[in-house]
């Protein structure tokens, strides 16, 4: 235990406050239980560790731990918990989750056992937090964090502030913000960085080596969180494989089920079941028509890698078209419901049919429709329904 309360307090005293994600003043941390879910590489344990340096400060009254500590090949979960209550712990943070077997069993009896016990806990893996939080639903308040938005981008590694802008005002008062905002700075000029590298917070710590991380963490998620969530076997993780590198070369993606289930020789439901992991763990981003109800075994409509920065450490062939909407759809969706469209590229909360292109990018698409509107690139300003695409990359 002592150990444990030291490589606390060394790890948190060692957090950067320079930059906060825009998740931490979302959160509500007066809950009992809280749950932060989120694929690698997005910062949920620098998260956890500076509200616990800027709010909580450091004290026996205070631990963080991960589970993937060789500490808890001998001790469990529970235990660790009895311990630090007896001892006066009030406040346990808790990261990488999903590294401990029968996590979400453990910490809903802890969460009972123990009522003067706050919980914070993260996964960086999202799959085993999908599959284990039902037990923990009544009683854990959860948040899901997305990768850094262009306006995060903008502080983290320029020092620019610029306001976050809700989607409604973005859509309906547009040319206000664009002035703001272009008074201030010339987004353009770090668009196109930011598309490349700018999508995860390691990229102030590790530029140069960006990609090589990425890709290790794509390796991790593969090879090692999706054959611990779901016990597949060498042979599924090598199809799973050659599945993600199918997608990373023809997205925006309209899976044939019957041919790829035949390339990669699955049954149509194991295909299916592929797909679902790599999108719970931040791989890719399936959309489905609205109004479907969708589960592990409902074929998308449409399937893009989950971000832009994958798109380049997946494919040197990076289609601008594909990117721009790449990059709409990780942005709005961290808020937003956004579906298949049949007309436009996509349907965003049922209301809004959004168009994706260049600045010449005409309404001919969407001509007629109601709510509908332009998302274009390479413009500082735009007109009436036409909007610069940068813009939404400020929502959050």
């Amino acid at each position: 235990m002592e150990k444990l309360q030291v490589k606390s307090t060394r790890i948190i005293q060692s957090v950067s406050q320079y930059f906060y994600r825009y998740l931490f003043n979302e959160i509500d941390w007066n809950s009992r239980l809280i749950l932060i879910k989120g694929a690698r590489g997005v910062g949920k344990t620098t998260l956890l560790l500076q509200y616990i340096r800027k709010k909580l400060k450091i004290s026996p009254e205070t631990l963080y731990i991960s589970l993937d500590d060789l500490y808890f090949s001998q001790i469990t979960l529970s235990d660790l918990a009895e311990l630090f209550v007896i001892r006066g712990g009030k406040h346990l943070f808790i990261d990488e989750v999903h590294k401990y077997p029968g996590w979400s069993r453990e910490l809903k009896n802890i969460y009972d056992f123990y009522p003067e016990l706050q919980m914070v806990v993260t996964g960086s893996s999202m799959l085993e937090i999908f599959k284990g939080e039902a037990d923990l639903s009544r009683r854990a308040s959860v948040y899901i964090m997305n990768e850094l938005s262009f306006r995060e981008y903008l502080h983290l590694m320029h020092k620019i502030k610029v306001p976050v802008v809700a989607l409604k005002d973005i859509l309906q008062n547009h040319i206000h913000y664009e002035i703001e905002i272009n008074q201030k700075i010339k987004p353009l000029k770090y668009f196109g960085e930011y598309l490349k590298q700018g999508v995860y917070p390691f990229i102030v710590t590790d530029k140069a080596l960006f990609y090589e991380k990425l890709e290790n963490i794509i390796h991790l998620i593969v090879e090692n969180d999706l054959p611990a969530s779901t016990s597949i076997s060498y042979e599924t993780v090598t199809k799973i494989k050659k599945l993600l590198y199918l997608i990373s070369t023809s997205v925006p993606f309209k899976p044939n089920i019957t041919e790829l289930s035949r390339k990669l020789q699955t049954s149509r439901d194991q295909l299916l079941k592929y797909l679902f992991l790599l999108e719970n763990a931040g791989l890719i981003h399936a959309l489905h028509r609205p109004g479907i109800a969708t589960s592990m075994l409902t074929k998308p409509d449409k399937i893009y890698l989950n971000n832009t920065a994958l798109m380049y450490a997946l494919d040197e062939r990076v289609n601008p078209g594909t990117l721009r909407e790449t990059f709409f759809l990780n942005q709005v969706s961290a808020k937003h419901n956004v579906a298949y469209s049949v007309q436009g590229d996509f349907l965003v909360d049922n209301i809004h049919t959004i168009e994706v292109g260049g600045q010449n990018k005409t309404f001919r698409q969407i001509a007629g429709m109601k709510d509908s509107y332009i998302a274009a690139d390479d413009m500082e300003y735009g007109y009436q329904n036409k909007i610069p695409l940068w813009l939404f990359g400020c929502t959050y």
